[in-house]
């Protein structure tokens, strides 16, 4: 499995437990594992040419970096949260169905 899978699947669960009313060191948990999540992804992305995907992932590291909070309300942050992590389980479902073909 690749590192780019697993930090998808692990951001993807990370977000949908956002829901749930959890400690507030959780949340700077799971903005700090973004940062690096998101950095990551935007490089890989980078590296194979895909400028798009590169872009959009440093544009959620920002979004979700731990230094500067953007404070949108938790309502606003949920729905964010169930967005991003739909959108990480589409794009492994997209790779895959990329390979088999």
């Amino acid at each position: 499995m690749h590192l780019s899978v697993v930090i998808k699947l692990a951001l993807s669960i990370l977000f949908l437990l956002c829901l749930f009313q959890l400690p507030y060191g959780y949340y700077e948990f799971v903005r700090f594992c973004a940062l690096i999540g998101f950095a990551w992804l935007a490089y890989t992305s980078y590296q194979k040419g895909n400028t798009g995907g590169a872009f959009i992932y440093l544009a959620l590291a920002i979004l979700f970096q731990p230094l500067l909070k953007i404070a949108l309300g938790r309502t606003l942050w949920n729905i964010v949260d169930v967005l991003v992590a739909v959108g990480l389980l589409a794009s492994l479902f997209l790779e895959t169905e990329k390979f088999k073909n």
